[in-house]
């Protein structure tokens, strides 16, 4: 069904009258959406070392084209200029140096202990660990310590190029400029160690480092405090020679640092009562301050650089809430719909079972068949109605077609089957009209592209022997299953569809009568004003107004109509777009029946929130798995993401079959689920994406017709038989 639409004429401006194409704003958005979410966690990852990063090490080298003064001289190697000299700290001095960090756990403790015992360091800093806590850095610098780079990623430099060393330090001093708006001209290159140990794969870096502008900084002594090996081992490891000045190389990141914070707060009383004074690099030399503020465009830079990699961390972390609030909902839906829709079947497959006191329901039916444009398939859907099992009568309401429909069934000759035109006003206009020419209290709607089996109505209409019936949901199931992306759809029908409406109707909250199958009572419909065109899921709608005014709405799954599902992902992408945005339309319409009392306030505490959270909140944060399968693909840890990945296939896997095997069809399609959850599930994720924002900007979507084939000509396995025939109506 589908409503007239007037063409669009051509775009102004366009001077050959061709239009100009233009990116929908509702594609548009996604799209942006989706390009600022994988920038976020590619920055994420970039900032956890988690791409770009590399852990070689190389191995000790010969040093022979190592100069003496380097290999004989102090811990400070100044090579800008292209002249090589060193420098060591004065004697009585020392000058803490912390590696790897800022730690949030860690730094915090070190700098406490400094502040404690009076002390300034140097603190080599990582850019990774700066970007993502600036505040520790800030405290680094009013404290009174000193900055130096430790590079960005930690590499060892004699594996990478000048460019990517260029990277590192330029990545380093972005993440120091956003955080405390200065530059730093020290420099500790990762992995080093003494000058004596500097090699013939190092000194080549040393160089081109002092080339960009830096002095590298290396140690004395190494506390070695990564080892853990003891408190007092840290003291005896990091006190230098009687006298002797020194470097002292320990870390406040990378680990457990426990051991370190108890040796400071030993070793700086004991050096300081010996007459040793803990500064800074500078302060130690008696040279000016290694820090340079940083204004203007780089201030800015830096600025937004930490701005956006604290927002790539709590995204993510948004992220990690909303996969671990999926994985419930997930895990919750398919525990309820495996264990209610069970009890469905067990209760409405026993011997003894009985819909109510009037059962069985012999009364006739009449059956409404809203046509637009249905030439292709209203042969086969009307025929398919003549077999019934049933007394029925056969009103077709032609909606202002114009391929002929109402003049096919008319020339069919059919009896008891009429025609009723209307100019085009859509689908419920036309199902209005229709009821009010029925004649039987009882009433089937389908759509024109759908075929029943010969017991579909008598089945449909067996619910009605309890009085407190409203309406009754059909089994509807994709005739035209041949093809991929019919048995895609195959399978969402069986599984979400139908296995939903086994756990609805345990729970009394129906949301959805499909438009392909489904009945009334007459009195049910004119108490809630018939159907309405306040939504594009007109089925919806009435189901929930049915709800509201006290009545039960229940499934019969041997009530089964076949129906010719779309061929093309254009049209899937359009039949599922207003079906999503529909429904929240429903939603919305309803929003006051959660503070309703009686059935409404019912329907509205237990229904609408179980609608929203399965079937519009659940798709929307269902890619969250897909994209941190991605990126636990990319970044790790990758046999855990695929273990994980095939754990929430094998629950699918499991609810598919029992879906299956309750609705009696066999299991050969569930050979593509996997398939299905990899590309089917991804078009119906920007499709629900697409109709929230189209929700949230106000947008409005008209129908748009499906293109039909005529593909379903009867059910499977059902022969010709035949049927009842009511009172020789005429055709009109």
């Amino acid at each position: 069904m589908a409503s007239r639409t007037r063409r669009p004429g051509p775009a102004k401006g366009a001077p050959d009258g061709s239009r100009r194409r233009r990116v929908p704003m509702r594609l548009l958005l996604p799209s942006l959406v989706l390009v600022a979410l994988m920038a976020m966690l590619m920055l994420r990852g970039y900032v956890h070392s988690e791409i770009l990063a590399d852990y070689r090490v190389r191995p000790a080298a010969a040093n022979d084209k190592v100069p003496q003064e380097i290999l004989k001289g102090g811990p400070v190697i100044d090579t800008r200029g292209g002249e090589a000299t060193t420098l060591g700290v004065p004697d009585n001095s020392v000058v803490l140096t912390f590696d790897d960090g800022p730690d949030p756990e860690w730094t915090p403790k070190v700098l406490d202990a400094l502040k404690r015992n009076d002390a300034h360091a140097v603190f080599f800093i990582t850019g990774t660990m700066a970007s993502r806590y600036p505040d520790l850095v800030e405290r680094m610098v009013d404290e009174g310590h000193e900055i130096g780079l430790h590079t960005f990623n930690h590499p060892d430099l004699s594996y990478q190029s000048k460019k990517r060393i260029d990277w590192e330090l330029s990545q380093n001093q972005l993440a120091l400029a956003g955080a405390v708006g200065i530059r730093s001209s020290l420099f500790r290159p990762p992995y080093s160690s003494k000058s004596e140990n500097m090699d013939n794969n190092s000194w080549p870096v040393t160089e081109y480092i002092g080339s960009r502008g830096y002095i590298t900084i290396v140690n004395d002594t190494d506390s070695e405090d990564w080892r853990k090996p003891g408190v007092e081992q840290i003291i005896r490891n990091s006190t230098p020679k009687p006298g002797d000045g020194a470097i002292v190389l320990m870390h406040d990141s990378g680990g457990d640092r426990h051991q370190t914070v108890q040796a400071l707060d030993k070793l700086i009383p004991q050096l300081q009562e010996k007459g040793y004074e803990f500064q800074n690099l500078t302060e130690a030399l008696d040279a000016p301050s290694a820090h340079t503020q940083v204004t203007g465009l780089d201030l800015w830079k830096g600025k937004a650089w930490v701005f956006l990699v604290d927002a790539s961390d709590n995204i993510t972390a948004i992220l990690v809430v909303g996969l671990a609030a999926i994985g419930s909902l997930v895990i919750g839906r398919f525990g309820l719909m495996l264990l209610l829709s069970g009890l469905h079947a067990r209760r409405t497959r026993r011997r003894d079972f009985s819909w109510g006191p009037n059962a069985p329901v012999t009364e006739p039916v009449s059956v409404l068949v809203p046509a637009y444009n249905e030439a292709k398939c209203i042969e086969n859907t009307v025929r398919s109605l003549m077999r019934s099992e049933h007394p029925v009568e056969i009103i077709v309401i032609d909606d202002g077609s114009s391929d002929g429909t109402a003049r096919l069934v008319e020339g069919l000759g059919l009896p008891n089957v009429r025609v009723i035109r209307q100019l085009n006003a859509g689908k419920p206009a036309a199902l209005n009209r229709g009821l009010a020419n029925a004649s039987y209290d009882l009433i089937v709607m389908m759509d024109g592209d759908t075929v029943f089996e010969p017991s579909t109505v008598r089945e449909l209409v067996q619910p009605f022997a309890d009085p407190r019936v409203g309406a009754v949901a059909g089994n509807a199931k994709v005739g035209n299953k041949d093809t991929l992306i019919g048995a895609w759809q195959h399978i969402e029908y069986v599984m979400g569809f139908n296995l939903d409406r086994r756990m609805y109707d345990v729970l009394q909250c129906m949301p959805t009568i499909p438009g392909a199958v489904g009945a009334f009572r007459r009195s049910a419909l004119e108490r809630v004003g018939g159907m309405s065109d306040d939504t594009l899921a007109e089925d919806t709608d009435i189901t929930m107004a049915i709800h509201r005014d006290g009545w039960r709405v229940v499934y019969a799954e041997k009530a089964r109509a076949w129906t010719e599902a779309p061929e093309s992902v254009q049209q899937l992408w359009s039949q599922r777009y207003r079906w999503s945005y529909g429904t929240m339309q429903a939603i919305w319409k309803h929003r006051r029946a959660l503070v309703d009392r009686g059935p409404s306030g019912r329907f509205g505490r237990v229904g609408l929130p179980l609608v929203s959270l399965f079937m519009v909140l659940a798709p929307l944060l269902a890619p969250l798995i897909d994209v941190f399968l991605i990126y636990g693909l990319v970044f790790g840890p990758t046999e855990k993401t695929i273990l994980a990945w095939f754990g929430v296939l094998a629950i699918q896997v499991v609810c598919a079959a029992y879906a299956f095997v309750l609705d009696r069809e066999p299991l050969t399609p569930l050979i593509s689920l996997p398939l299905q959850q990899i590309l089917y599930r991804q078009l119906m994720y920007v499709v629900l994406l697409q109709s929230w924002i189209t929700a949230l900007t106000g947008g409005r979507l008209r129908w748009q017709k499906l293109r039909r084939k005529g593909g379903v000509s009867a059910p499977p396995t059902v022969p010709a038989q035949g049927r009842p025939v009511m009172d020789e109506r005429p055709v009109r």
